[in-house]
């Protein structure tokens, strides 16, 4: 999210002035550099592993061949570039410099006369096969190009390099064109629709009028379509009150309108997307942050006839519908959740969508990756069992790329490289930039929303307020900033209390801490000097948690909470031969935190004795039986950290007995 934006309260700090460098989001930080993005370039790179780089250079004439991937590898392509540009901004790393200057003179060198770019469509035509642009709307054409020219104009931003920006114009102008000439086949093929987000991102870098005029017409074209709720084209975007259909599509949509509403200050669809956010967070979000809990279905409110009715696909269903073993969260739907509510909150300082940011972050975001920083997952799920009698989809079991058969689900483990590959990079990109998240600025002072080792400020010309955090969050609660810069005086501070906060005190200096209100920012003004302390104390309460009246899977059980973190039991913490069908957790149980490390990563787990079960057996059926139950030692580890440790059983819910 670029930061040129005139209306929006907020604006996002850039790398220049925030950035992750000590604690838990500074590993997480370092872990992408040294691990993520070069092993994500090594897969990318190698076409015995993935086609990604083999595409374009086959697009480019340099190499014989057919496109080979599925149709949105582009776009995959693009976010690694993405990635790969914000690390070179922080860390100015030769080696790759140079690469991200080569991957965009072979980009440019594909790139059509009239802005279109698509290598299965540029490599057929260089085979002498007749491929029409937009013939397929699950080509993905609009995907890739808004990916395009969001790493476009990051590239531009970093480098100062035109070779990109000179692509995202023409890019632009071919979408331009279909919005005036062929707004039918564009509203067809506007799917995970990135390009929204892209062109006022084009906008804010160039400062020219043309692309938010686009962004608008691409709402024109989307409401003169008729579609249905898997894209989210049955109703028009100001029509709509509940959110449905497929979760990427749908949050990279709002994402965007939430970026129109930013520039035109929209009134009544910045309404709207309130609305569209409480009815996700309110009744359709699991615990860890994932959303898009349903792997297929049907849309059972599009239309009263059966054949009419659209069908849904890793997707928002209804309200409280929020499988565990089934629940499919995609990475790229939590990450899109992210990018919506970063813009909601630029538009509104209201601490709930920090607090749903930190949701996903900490929770749903870190479980794609693995511990190591080079596998990823693509499904989320709340609970993982042996002996499934169906297979459960992985990535790229969608029908549009053949692939493998999936392994039995008690062996479904994060991978280095995934046949459908939108995930990994999404997951880099974001990570790359998470520090430029930590905090904003406007008219009224620095707003700091997450925690975890940063060091950010602001300088308006006249005063500036710049701060070392020092801290060990999310594990304990004691959040220290000390203050590095106050000229004239500094700027009002606000610091988000998290809503999951009880008791909450903030300090400055010697003073005695008093309370500071949960789920709100507390304003600090006064005449900051160097080497003030702000002391925000976030009591670390275990949090037992249960669910709404209306989610049926989640009845009658509890899941366990630490300050921002869920909880999961695997089978690895359990006794050997004890699954995760024959754990409760009794009312009132004593959970006492642990100092661990899993994969070698530190972090804190949760120890306390689970009640056993009775075993139970095959029949649909049984007797609930006599027996007593048994008491076995159980130990609770952080959800983003479950299946670092081989094959096994989890779930974040838990039966809870009395």
């Amino acid at each position: 999210m670029t930061t040129t934006t005139t209306i929006a309260p907020l604006r996002p700090l850039t790398a220049a002035d925030a950035r992750w460098a000590t604690g838990f989001w500074g590993d997480v930080l370092r872990r992408t550099h040294e691990h993520t993005v070069p092993d994500m370039w090594q897969a990318l790179s190698d076409p015995a592993v993935s086609p990604g780089l083999r595409n374009f250079r086959v697009a480019a004439g340099l190499e014989e061949g057919e496109h080979l991937g599925p149709p949105f590898m582009d776009g995959d392509f693009y976010k690694w570039l993405e990635a790969a540009v914000s690390q070179l901004e922080t860390t100015g790393e030769p080696w790759l410099a140079e690469l991200v200057d080569e991957l965009a003179r072979l980009i440019a060198s594909v790139q059509r006369e009239d802005g279109y770019l698509h290598t299965p469509t540029l490599i057929a035509t260089r085979n002498e096969v007749d491929v029409a642009a937009l013939a397929d709307r699950f080509h993905f054409e609009t995907y890739n190009l808004g990916h395009l020219i969001t790493a476009a104009v990051r590239h531009y931003e970093v480098t100062g390099s035109t070779t990109l920006l000179d692509v995202a114009r023409k890019a632009a102008g071919f979408l331009e064109d279909l919005a005036t000439n062929k707004p039918l086949e564009l509203a067809k093929s506007a799917i995970c629709p990135s390009h929204y987000m892209a062109v006022i991102e084009l906008y804010r870098a160039t400062g020219e009028e043309r692309w938010l005029r686009l962004a608008e017409a691409f709402v024109r074209v989307r409401d003169d379509f008729e579609g249905g709720d898997d894209n989210q084209d049955r109703v028009p975007v100001r029509e709509q009150t509940t959110v449905a259909g497929h979760a990427v599509r749908a949050n990279y949509l709002y994402a965007g309108l939430a970026d129109l509403v930013a520039e035109t200050g929209d009134d009544q669809l910045h309404g709207v997307l309130d609305t569209l956010w409480t009815d996700v967070v309110g009744t359709k979000l699991a615990i860890t942050g994932g959303c898009g809990a349903l792997y297929d279905g049907a849309s059972p409110d599009a239309s009263p006839w059966q054949e009419q009715i659209s069908r849904v696909h890793q997707a928002y269903g209804r309200a409280y519908q929020l499988p565990h073993t089934t629940a499919h969260n995609e990475s790229c739907a939590n990450i899109g959740l992210i990018l919506w509510s970063e813009r909601m909150l630029a538009l509104r300082p209201d601490a709930r969508y920090a607090d749903v940011i930190e949701q996903v972050a900490l929770n749903s975001l870190l479980a794609g990756i693995s511990l190591t920083g080079t596998e990823y997952l693509y499904t989320n799920p709340l609970r993982q069992v042996r002996d499934l009698p169906y297979a459960l989809r992985r990535a790229g079991d969608t029908g549009l790329n053949p692939v493998p058969a999936p392994p039995p689900s008690d062996e479904r483990l994060r991978e280095r490289y995934l046949s459908c590959f939108c995930c990994p990079p999404n997951t880099a990109r974001t990570l790359a930039r998470f520090g430029e998240r930590a905090a904003s600025v406007s008219a009224d002072g620095l707003y700091v929303h997450h925690y975890g080792g940063s060091e950010f400020g602001v300088d308006d010309g006249n005063r500036a307020l710049r701060l070392r955090e020092e801290s060990d969050y999310p594990w304990h609660g004691t959040i220290r900033f000390v203050v590095t810069e106050a000229r004239g005086g500094g700027m009002p501070l606000h610091l988000r209390v998290p809503g999951w906060s009880k008791d909450a005190t903030i300090a400055v200096n010697d003073e005695a801490g008093r309370p500071a209100a949960s789920g709100s920012y507390l304003r600090l003004d006064r005449d900051w000097t160097v080497g003030d302390v702000v002391t925000l104390e976030l009591p670390m309460a275990v949090r037992v948690l249960r669910g709404h009246r209306l989610a049926e899977e989640l009845a009658n059980q509890v899941a366990v909470q630490r300050g921002p973190l869920v909880y999961c039991v695997e089978t690895a913490d359990l006794p050997t031969g004890v699954g995760v069908e024959r754990v409760a957790l009794r009312r009132n149980a004593d959970l006492r935190p642990v100092e661990t490390e899993i994969a070698g990563q530190r972090m804190l787990a949760l120890d306390t004795e689970l009640a056993l079960l009775p075993e139970t057996g095959e029949a649909l059926y049984d007797d609930l039986g006599a027996g007593e139950l048994g008491t076995v030692p159980a130990r609770l580890v952080p959800y983003f950290a479950w299946g670092n440790r081989g094959a096994g059983e989890m779930s974040v819910w838990l039966p809870v007995v009395w």
